[in-house]
């Protein structure tokens, strides 16, 4: 089991740029792939991007694609996901989540295959 916990969020006027954390504790960090996803009120949680255990491979959904990135430190226990270009529509709760399972690439997307969570941390977009 990861206990997630993030930081980072705020207000930033559209065209800005954020840099979310996540910080991890337990042994099984190095172990679990990570994932973000955000939602805002009213819609469904979305998949924001996913980070491979080993830390080279980075998937991302066509929404922030180009824009975001994802990064970890797995000897610091964080992952960390910089958002650049931000849109109003970016507005929303983000979530770090942990899981151990191998997901296939397919599944990285669906949250409910995610084990932990985070409590989120609200990312604000003004126009």
């Amino acid at each position: 089991q990861v206990q997630l916990v993030e930081s980072g969020g705020g207000l930033v006027q559209a065209g800005g740029s954020l840099r979310l954390s996540c910080a991890a504790s337990g042994r099984t960090f190095s172990s679990a792939d990570m994932g973000w996803f955000r939602q805002a009120p009213g819609n469904e949680r979305e998949f924001v991007g996913a980070i491979r255990r080993s830390g080279y491979i980075t998937y991302y959904g066509d929404s922030v694609k180009g824009r975001f990135t994802i990064s970890r430190d797995n000897a610091k226990n964080t992952v960390s996901l910089q958002m650049n270009s931000l849109k109003p529509e970016d507005t929303a709760i983000y979530y770090c989540a942990a899981t151990a399972r191998l997901l296939p690439v397919g599944n990285l997307s669906q949250w409910r295959l995610y084990d932990d969570w985070g409590q989120g941390t609200q990312v604000t977009v003004s126009s």
